[in-house]
């Protein structure tokens, strides 16, 4: 690529860079326009739109997918984190396979969801008793619920910027969200946080976090802010949600068990099905046992898939057979080690970029240091970079999350990081008049 080609601005670079893309993706071109008479936008998940248009993914296979031009890209978006166990897993298609011979929508127990429920328990230590939903944002849904009806309290305290859900997005106005009495503090700030729950006191029913930020920017939190956290919301009798839809892949036992810390609740979704959609929350034995309908007055809980034979089979199998605690363990260390190959990659090059994450998440933003909380507003890095190079990775083959999210599956190889972190840095390097013109 020429000097000149290097120092284009971002304008044109970036027409250029959507005309190629358009070019390449004909096919996807018309599907979208098709979609787009009976879904708005094409689409009905926000998340997967991208500009000008997404390409249409037509069959995946490991860590590799095809568009639906015939073109194979390594996936390193790992379905936003959902996608752990990559594409084709055989032990998790076979149980799929055989839980289908047998019949799909039981209507009452099934084999399957008291072992699971055991496995997920024995797992995760702050899981005495758990329910399943059939996403994450359910399970965040229910924890907060079941946290409000459990202290009869009304209010709940969320982080600034942060992701529980197409329903708890608290990024700006969250005009969606559901109609809780919200508090916020920002993520990391310890002395914040403690004031606010200690200041509404017997009003504040939860306080909902992530171990480690995960759509707001691949953040870990601080031991010294979860603990704190910990204690201030026993002090004032809060319940304390630890949100692993994401986490719990880190460690054998999730980023409580990392940590060190119990919440009262934790939520859970993403791939725990295997694949498949399914959550799941659960906690202290004490409050989910309100949820037991042999009980008098107790909560109820619907969901008629909650318990659906295939999503039960591929969960219990990827827990029980490919993903047990020993593969969790080794596969956060591979991830660490990655992430730390990307950033020593990355610092040979005379831009301003970090990576944030733990393990097998991670998330580039254009600073000199990773940020410690959810970026809002102006501090944002501007859209049309990140779609440049987004386009420029599709170009070369990778895909990725078009905020810089980064997630790798049991089936990425060696060569495939390999690959991405050079096709990543020349990039970068490519771009790198553009990027310091623009970030400084």
């Amino acid at each position: 690529m020429s000097d000149q080609r290097r120092n284009l601005t971002l304008e044109t670079a970036l027409d250029e860079a959507r005309a190629a893309y358009k070019d390449a993706h004909p096919v996807s071109f018309d599907l979208f326009n098709k979609a787009c008479n009976a879904m708005p936008g094409g689409n009905t998940r926000t998340v997967l739109h991208y500009s000008p248009f997404p390409f249409t993914v037509a069959r995946g296979e490991g860590s590799v997918i095809w568009d639906a031009e015939g073109n194979a890209l390594t996936d390193f978006l790992g379905e936003y984190t959902a996608g752990l166990y990559g594409h084709s897993n055989k032990v998790i298609a076979r149980a799929i396979k055989d839980a289908l011979e047998d019949g799909i929508v039981l209507g009452g127990p099934n084999l399957v969801e008291g072992r699971f429920a055991q496995l997920i328990s024995d797992r995760f230590h702050a899981v005495e008793r758990l329910r399943f939903t059939n996403s994450g944002t359910e399970s965040n849904m229910m924890a907060i619920s079941a946290s409000r009806a459990f202290t009869g309290r009304d209010e709940i305290m969320a982080m600034n910027g942060a992701y529980h859900g197409g329903l708890l997005s608290f990024e700006g106005a969250g005009k969606m969200n559901a109609p809780f009495p919200y508090n916020f503090a920002d993520y990391n700030n310890t002395d914040q946080a403690v004031d606010v729950i200690l200041s509404r006191g017997d009003a504040l029913a939860a306080v909902i976090v992530e171990p480690m930020v995960g759509a707001g920017g691949g953040m870990p939190a601080s031991a010294e802010f979860l603990n704190a956290l910990r204690e201030a919301t026993r002090k004032t009798g809060a319940m304390l949600i630890f949100d692993e839809v994401m986490t719990s892949r880190h460690t054998g036992g999730g980023l409580q068990g990392y940590y060190e810390i119990t919440p009262d609740l934790a939520t859970f979704g993403k791939y725990i099905g295997g694949g498949l959609t399914l959550g799941a929350f659960g906690g202290r034995a004490d409050i989910m046992d309100h949820f037991n309908p042999g009980h008098a007055h107790s909560w109820g809980h619907a969901g008629t898939f909650n318990n659906n034979i295939l999503s039960m089979s591929a969960g219990y199998a990827g827990l029980s057979k490919v993903y047990t605690p020993e593969k969790a363990d080794e596969f956060f260390r591979t991830g660490n080690a990655f992430r730390e190959a990307l950033m020593a990659d990355l610092s040979r090059i005379d831009i301003p970029v970090s990576v944030a994450g733990l393990g097998t998440m991670m998330v580039f933003h254009f600073r000199e240091t990773a940020p410690v909380k959810p970026l809002l507003g102006a501090e944002k890095p501007p859209q049309d970079l990140l779609e440049l190079l987004h386009l420029d990775m599709i170009g070369r083959g990778h895909f990725y999350a078009r905020r810089g999210m980064i997630n790798l599956s049991v089936e990425t190889t060696q060569e495939q990081m390999k690959a991405f972190r050079q096709g990543l840095c020349e990039v970068m390097e490519t771009r790198a008049p553009l990027i310091r013109a623009i970030v400084g």
